[in-house]
């Protein structure tokens, strides 16, 4: 595939020679780098929500950084300003759209809807808007009206090697005809057979269909629109560097396996989020508009995983399965891992996973063969697929008052009320040949015995048999309610321009078990009490005119952020208990910045600071040391964001730009959090709220020593150097960009205190908490950076009937499979429970995503 991109730029390279010249204007560099932009967005960005991503689109036509850096560094998945993607907020017609569980908006929303998305209004963190008190990471509105996109039919075709390797979409617009009527279609494919990683596979169909008509001659407006994106696409999994070396492939996939000869990935995932919105705009008067929305969504997400039951691990990556568990390649003083016999025994391992590429992947096979062997004694499976599912059905109304005052001042007002039904339950997708599975916790049956309740997953129906299709495990409801009303005032005070905004919110959130576990039988079947939070904030932004061009700006905010459902509860597969301290996180934010703007040059520098306390996350992990699912809670924690960020765009010639980037930033924690934690194999919580009093006094250990511990998967330091070419309908550019200090997720229970055994064994003197915090794992492990070139080229030509427009990207030109795109630490200590070191390193083995090595997409789109 790569020859054939590399082919593909040099025909579009001499294809001047070819096609006649066209006449140069900015609505064709416009609608090129529309094209550019949404392109990158729709191929790299919220393709698989088990790669940590959460990338931020951001945008601002009057910020030369900010304009650009929400696609161009894309393919590491940066983040703005390194922000969690629930800080920026998304709107549809005005509609809050960030899921009200986790606060993220959901790019697969979305999908496939490029000429939709196309239509949207940015605002920066301090930025006025009409539909919202800007979030901290900005804010984003789409315009889904029908009238307001662009009339004609528009037929675009495009071949990739990234997640897929077709894409075919036909839009149709009418805009608006002599009864006031406006209708919009779209249908979009986009698949592969095998994406860009091995074992990986796509298939999705968008589509949107919407209506719109005018009253009362344009006074009055009514639009409804619907639209959906089923997916169904497999994923790649992460793997270690001594993974990736073994298979000489830093995008080796662990997922997969061989069944019958045939590739079969144990990841797969299906999403379908059929919704719907009906909008009324009333245009009160020539300066007053009232604009209220009504939302429906029911989104169904599901993920598979190859799960197992008293039996060994069938991951090939599993740590056992390793070389270096064999021998200790990292510590030549450890005599008792680097004898003769532990090099033989690496050696063996290494000869293993080399020799054939199906000792690295999932042996489906045998998997098979062991269940056939347990049908004949009636005993449960000891290999299946089970299916995570996370559906939400969810309704929110908003409206939105903009009144112009007079010619410099505008004031705007809102509301939103929205609720959400989020069904969590897991099922038995596939028993790989056996017949019977039992609904039991089987952690559990090594603290407890087999005939105790406690290992039943639901008391209400003791030892359920499970077959393909039923619930197991765990099932309940997470309900969430929300309401918010807020607040903008803007006005033109001489060379002033300042804007005040404010909000105020009430949030609520539950939870509803549909099993009575029997680790907790009487708190995890039925409603939860209620946690309710009342939230809000303010906000000032101004920028004061300096003349000749030059502009300085300043902005100040501080809110209360209710807690997301999604971290609010400690164990909700087991429970109904809330986090211990659970709080409004609060936020301060403010910035400054200078802007310079003349007929050749348009440059900004913002620096910025952010500040969180209150902040609770919440992590769920196997613990392979515990042999335990652990739910992990974090109370109590303040973060910091700050940095400096520049954009210089300067017109050497009426054709020809040159565009500097770049961002110096930090993110991280600033005090050590408190933590609990829930291990499922016994229903008992550890850590906050419990102490323990040695013979000198009482020592909490109750502390996440997480302090300095940095936000993963973006880099924290980015800078590009871009050439732009645009004459006669070409397109060409070229950037070349530099990303470093890219963090990877840390585990906090490996910065944790280790066990009071172990402390006695100190002595509790002045050390002894040092000495006790787990030796092996202290500086946050990171991802290595480097250098991408990335580069485009199109050509826009006008022909009798219509236009046609060809356009070539590709990213990652030089081929540099160095960037590491995120990953995380492993959970698990590298000594045994009698504190003997063992010989594999779970601190130096972290899991890792590597950016894509050269990879591009055609596009030939036809407008008539």
């Amino acid at each position: 595939m790569q020859k054939k991109l590399k082919l593909a730029v040099i025909a579009l390279c001499y294809s001047p020679l070819v096609f006649a010249q066209t006449d140069n204007s900015q609505g064709q560099k416009a609608s090129a780098m529309t094209e550019q932009a949404f392109t990158f967005t729709e191929a790299q960005l919220g393709e698989d929500d088990d790669m940590s991503q959460n990338v931020s689109i951001i945008n601002s036509n009057n910020n030369v950084y900010a304009s650009e850096v929400g696609y161009l560094f894309s393919p590491v998945r940066f983040r703005y300003r390194a922000f969690n993607q629930k800080y920026n907020d998304v709107f549809i017609n005005g509609v809050p759209m960030n899921d009200m569980e986790s606060g993220q908006f959901r790019y697969s929303l979305v999908g496939g809807l490029n000429q939709q998305t196309r239509n949207v209004e940015y605002a920066l963190p301090f930025e006025s808007n009409g539909f919202s008190m800007s979030g901290m990471g900005g804010s984003n509105n789409y315009n889904f009206r029908p009238g307001s996109f662009a009339t004609g039919h528009r037929v675009t075709l495009s071949g990739a090697n990234r997640n897929y390797q077709l894409r075919a979409m036909y839009t149709y617009n009418s805009g608006f005809n002599n009864d006031g009527w406006a209708f919009s279609a779209n249908l979009t494919y986009r698949g592969a057979k095998e994406g860009y990683v091995e074992g990986t596979f796509y298939n999705a169909l968008s589509y949107f269909l919407g209506v719109q008509k005018m009253f009362d001659g344009g006074k009055h407006s009514l639009s409804f629109s619907t639209w959906g994106n089923p997916t169904e696409r497999s994923t790649q999994g992460p793997a270690t560097d001594e993974a990736l070396w073994l298979a000489n492939d830093k995008y080796y996939n662990p997922y997969w396996g061989y069944q019958n000869g045939k590739k079969r990935n144990s990841r797969i995932v299906n999403d379908f989020a059929p919704s719907a919105l009906l909008t009324w705009d009333w245009n009160i008067d020539d300066n007053t508009k009232l604009t209220t929305s009504l939302f429906g969504k029911y989104g169904m997400y599901k993920s598979t995983k190859l799960n197992y039951n008293n039996s060994d691990n069938p991951h090939p990556t599993y740590w056992k399965n390793m070389p270096s568990s064999r021998f200790n390649v990292w510590d030549e003083d450890d005599v008792t891992n680097r004898t003769d016999q532990n090099l033989a025994d690496w050696n063996e391992q290494y000869n293993y996973w080399t020799s054939s590429k199906g000792n690295r992947q999932i042996n489906w096979d045998r998997l098979y063969f062991s269940n056939q062997g347990v049908n004949a004694q009636g005993a449960d499976a000891m290999y299946f697929i089970q299916a995570k599912h996370n559906d939400a059905l969810t309704l929110t109304l908003a409206s939105a008052l903009n009144k112009q005052i007079d010619a410099n001042k505008k004031w705007s007002a809102g509301l939103s009320a929205g609720t959400n039904r989020g069904r969590h339950y897991q099922t038995m997708e596939d028993l790989l040949g056996a017949n019977i599975y039992h609904n039991i916790n089987t952690y559990a049956l090594g603290t407890y015995a087999i005939d105790d309740p406690r290992i039943q997953y639901d008391l209400n129906n003791p030892n359920g048999i499970v077959r393909e299709g039923d619930k197991f495990g765990y099932n309940y409801d997470i309900l969430v309610n929300r309401g918010q009303l807020w607040t903008n005032y803007v006005e033109n005070f001489g060379a002033l321009h300042y804007y005040v905004a404010a909000k105020a919110g009430y949030t609520t959130m539950q939870r509803d078990g549909k099993m009575r576990n029997g680790l907790a039988a009487d708190n995890s079947y039925g409603k939860s009490g209620k946690a309710e939070f009342f939230d809000g904030g303010v906000k000032f932004g101004s920028s004061l005119n300096l003349g000749r061009g030059n502009t300085v700006t300043f902005g100040l905010g501080y809110e209360l952020r209710a807690p997301q459902a999604s971290t609010a509860f400690a164990s909700p597969e087991i429970n109904n208990d809330f986090v211990l301290d659970l709080k409004n996180e609060r936020v301060f934010s403010t910035e400054v910045g200078y802007q310079h703007r003349n007929s050749w040059l348009h440059a900004n520098v913002n620096a910025y600071y952010s500040r969180m306390t209150n902040v609770t996350e919440w992590q769920n992990f196997f613990y392979d040391d515990a042999n335990s699912f652990t739910y992990f809670s974090l109370t109590g924690g303040k973060k910091a964001y700050y940095g400096v960020e520049a954009g210089v765009d300067i017109k050497v010639t009426s054709a020809f730009n040159v565009m500097l980037l770049g961002t110096i930033s930090d993110a991280k924690n600033i005090n050590n959090s408190h933590m609990t934690f829930m291990e499922s194999k016994s229903g008992e919580y550890h850590g906050y709220g419990y102490t323990e009093t040695p013979g000198n006094g009482i020592y909490d250990y109750n502390t996440c020593y997480n302090k300095d511990m940095r936000e993963s998967g973006t880099p924290l330091t980015a800078a590009s150097l871009g050439l732009s070419y645009h004459k006669g309908g070409w397109f060409i550019d070229l950037n070349c960009n530099w990303y470093d200090r890219i963090y990877l997720s840390y585990a906090p229970n490996m910065r944790a205190l280790k066990t009071w055994e172990a402390r006695a064994a100190s002595g509790y003197d002045d050390t002894w908490v040092g000495d006790c915090v787990n030796p092996e794992i202290i500086d946050q492990q990171k991802g290595h950076g480097g250098f991408m070139l990335d580069g485009s080229i199109g050509k826009s030509i006008y022909l009798k009937h219509g236009s046609l427009s060809i356009n070539l990207m590709i990213t990652n030109i030089l081929n540099n499979q160095n960037i590491c795109t995120g990953g995380f630490e492993q959970s698990r200590s590298s000594w045994t429970a009698s504190e003997n070191k063992r010989a594999y390193r779970f601190d130096r083995n972290p899991n890792k995503f590597y950016a894509y090595g050269t990879n591009g997409m055609l596009n030939i789109a036809y407008k008539f």
